[in-house]
């Protein structure tokens, strides 16, 4: 079975992900948080991770970063899914090391083609 992380610090977002993923039959666990996030991933592995940008404290490119760092974590794929829309945003994401980059509000069909492009669906 598939395991995804989605990291947002907004507990509807993250939930609202979850639940969209579901509907794929992939179990998807929401961290609240980057500190959460980093919690969960002491614990798993995931397949993919589901990334936010903006949030308080560590944010989502220490997140990235972190998991490019990382020998146990650095292959899996990070989506990025954000509701900043600027192009340098993207940029710097895709340069360290994110799959792709979506804009929020992410559709299902887009979340559902991120998840064919990492290669974790068909």
């Amino acid at each position: 079975m598939i395991q995804v992380l989605v990291i947002d610090d907004v507990r509807q977002t993250a939930d609202s992900l979850c639940q969209m993923l579901s509907l794929l039959d992939i179990a998807a666990r929401p961290a609240y948080g980057a500190k959460a996030a980093l919690l969960a991933l002491n614990e798993m592995v995931p397949d993919v991770v589901f990334l936010d940008v903006n949030m308080p404290g560590l944010g989502g490119f220490d997140v990235l970063t972190y998991l490019r760092r990382e020998p146990r974590l650095y292959r899996v794929p990070v989506v990025v899914v954000t509701s900043d829309d600027q192009p340098e945003t993207a940029a710097k994401m895709l340069e360290a090391g994110a799959a792709q980059v979506l804009i929020k509000p992410a559709s299902f069909e887009t979340i559902e083609g991120a998840l064919r492009a990492t290669g974790l669906i068909s």
